[in-house]
């Protein structure tokens, strides 16, 4: 339920009805608009009549929230988050590049594709400290080990990193090193997880389950936001029938979330095609799509790599994908002008 006061509602008005809200149990979130002031109830409200609610002269009318999903929802936040981490940002007109190898293999790899990404423009930086395979034989990261890499990397670019988790234990090491904790596809319904994540003062990087709606993504992510952490949507593609791809890269995905909720979309477009010959041109797809940025894997010799060498491209074709990216969008800026 959202309750919408009138322009003139004074702060121990808006105070008084948060009161209440409260000690009937509700979780209550206080939004601030342009012109407008509301409050987002959440919890059982069934309870609470709006005819009484409105016998409050400041306060102008009561909605009812029909989506499930109720802090992912425009209803709740009509205007787009921006997320702002190590001085970048993300969303609401902020387009981020997040690149990196898939995983964390050694000192020199990491450093060295670090400093190549962030001089070719990248905002955010990615690598895998702890790889969850398919297969119990494959690498399956650095571990610990893999953590303290990417932080020396911050350290020398500057760069952010955004890294998974893949299991509570390790929410201290997270807490401490990353700056932006990334839920991968296969634990985007561990709700005990993502709980736990939201609870932490770091923005999360949550990706579409390979078999997963978009409605069960939003709903994932309102278990993180509920905790009070910012939420970054991630489509990386899901399972069909087709094995021309690795994935199906769903990109009519992005309009459809922007059109629900006001969270920030990226893409990844490595792990949704499972082709390094194809990250381009579903990197320009995802840019004419709305996305809000994109999650590119890059390897200095993508033909080494202990994790997903297919799908990773060199930094030369990085530095191509991300001038053809400027010059989309700058294009696509002018047809809006």
């Amino acid at each position: 339920m959202i309750i919408v006061f009138r322009p003139d509602a004074q702060t121990a008005q808006i105070d008084l009805i948060k009161n209440m809200m409260t000690a009937k149990g509700l979780i209550v979130k206080e939004i601030q608009g342009a012109d407008t002031h509301l409050l987002g109830l959440l919890g059982d409200t069934f309870a609470l009549c709006p005819d009484l609610l409105l016998r409050y002269p400041f306060i102008e009318r009561v909605m009812p929230v029909s989506q499930p999903y109720k802090l992912a929802g425009r209803d709740f936040h009509p205007g787009d988050t921006v997320i702002e981490c190590g001085g970048q940002k993300i969303g609401g007109g902020h387009f981020a590049i997040i690149a990196g190898p898939c995983s964390v293999e050694s000192e020199e790899q990491m450093l060295s594709i670090a400093r190549e990404v962030k001089s070719l423009g990248a905002n955010f930086l990615r690598g895998g400290a702890f790889k969850p395979r398919s297969s119990p034989y494959a690498f399956q990261g650095l571990g610990q080990a893999g953590l303290n890499l990417l932080k020396i990397a911050r350290e020398i670019t500057g760069l952010p990193v955004v890294t998974e988790i893949i299991s509570a234990e390790y929410l201290d090491d997270f807490d401490k090193h990353v700056d932006i904790i990334q839920i991968g596809a296969r634990n985007m319904q561990n709700y005990p997880l993502l709980k736990e994540v939201g609870r932490l003062d770091k923005p999360v990087l949550l990706k579409r389950g390979p078999a997963s709606t978009i409605d069960e993504l939003l709903m994932a992510a309102e278990y993180v936001l509920i905790g009070g952490a910012p939420v970054i949507l991630c489509e990386r593609g899901i399972r069909t029938f087709e094995t021309a791809t690795r994935n199906t890269l769903d990109l009519s995905a992005v309009p459809v979330i922007k059109e629900k909720s006001h969270l920030p979309v990226i893409v990844d477009p490595s792990h949704g095609t499972g082709q390094r010959n194809l990250v381009e041109p579903m990197s320009l797809a995802a840019v004419a799509a709305g996305a809000d940025g994109l999650m590119i894997e890059v390897h200095n010799h993508p033909e080494q790599a202990l994790c997903d060498g297919g799908q990773s491209v060199s930094a030369d074709q990085f530095d191509r994908l991300v001038y053809n990216i400027r010059k989309l969008r700058e294009a696509l800026e002018g047809t809006r002008n």
